[in-house]
């Protein structure tokens, strides 16, 4: 069957049961090559599973997982870096030592390892941690070190389940840095997390999964697209508007409208309406935020 070349991960009608509790039903996703996807759904929603699935932690019971053109497989594993939300660092450790463990793990030679953590540590400004125990670090610092062991071997796949769970603004701010610096060089990114204006300022495509199945998939432009409503927000100079055979008004205090064209009318018509009887100071299409998309969508399945 001939695959779309363009998307680096396909997952098709994949199900997976534990038991009687069914954690995904016929999930469908296509990650395009070079996109950051942003991975959406309430805490249950199947999220987790299906990221596991992909990393080959647990397999699913029905379906296919497509990895660059390919059926996913065991040799994969070294082209895919995985951030979890619950992270896995061995606490007595040294931090250095066990970077460099952690690296040889996914195939990097000794050497290569060492230079590529250098590069790394100068880079996020740790280097002065390398030889720290884990348990010493607070859990912020010890996130840095996950970042830098799953971005290491340069994978053509990066998962970030919750990537910025345990930072502060600053520290937040230089991971979302490095993140779309990963992705202008071309490494394609799943980000799966739970607050929406990362969505909106990081990620160009999406998928909301909800109760195990993918309610929503698609670029965010053309997602708003399809949840926006013909509402506009209206200031005006004075005078009150009101109801014609143009438009609703859905909400209005002072000065300021939210309003809705009626079918088969246009923006135009409503602003030549609205200009017969009081000046306009400003008029806006409302677009909806992926906040509202999520609710809404969530709320209707």
């Amino acid at each position: 069957m001939p695959q779309n070349m363009k998307d680096l991960l396909i997952v098709k009608d994949v199900v997976k049961q534990y038991g009687d509790y069914t954690a995904l039903t016929n999930a469908n996703i296509s990650v395009p090559k070079g996109s950051i996807y942003g991975l959406l759904g309430p805490n249950g929603a199947g999220k987790t599973t299906l990221m596991r699935i992909i990393n080959q932690i647990t397999a699913p019971d029905s379906g296919e997982v497509i990895f660059d053109g390919e059926p996913l497989q065991k040799h994969h594993i070294s082209e895919i870096g995985y951030m979890p939300e619950e992270r896995g660092l061995y606490k007595k450790m040294k931090v250095g030592e066990q970077a460099l463990y952690l690296a040889q793990l996914k195939g990097m030679s000794y050497n290569e390892a060492l230079e590529k953590l250098k590069f790394w540590f100068e880079k996020l400004d740790i280097l002065s941690w390398w030889n720290k125990k884990v348990e010493e670090l607070s859990k912020g610092m010890a996130q840095k070190i996950q970042f830098i062991v799953t971005v290491i071997h340069e994978p053509k796949l990066l998962i970030f389940d919750e990537p910025f769970s345990g930072f502060d603004p600053i520290n937040a701010a230089i991971i979302r840095k490095e993140i779309l610096e990963l992705a202008e060089k071309g490494t394609t990114i799943i980000f799966s997390t739970h607050r929406m204006e990362s969505v909106e300022e990081i990620c160009d495509h999406i998928a909301l999964i909800n109760k195990s199945k993918t309610l929503l998939e698609g670029t965010i432009e053309d997602i708003k697209k399809q949840f926006t409503a013909n509402t506009f927000e209206v200031v005006t100079s004075s005078g009150k508007l009101q109801e014609n055979d143009v438009f609703t008004i859905v909400s209005g205090k002072d000065n300021n409208y939210h309003i809705k064209l009626k079918e088969g009318k246009s923006a135009k018509e409503i602003l030549e309406s609205i200009l017969k009887d009081t000046e306009i100071i400003s008029f806006k299409k409302e677009t909806p935020t992926m906040e509202d998309i999520f609710i809404k969508a969530v709320n209707n399945a």
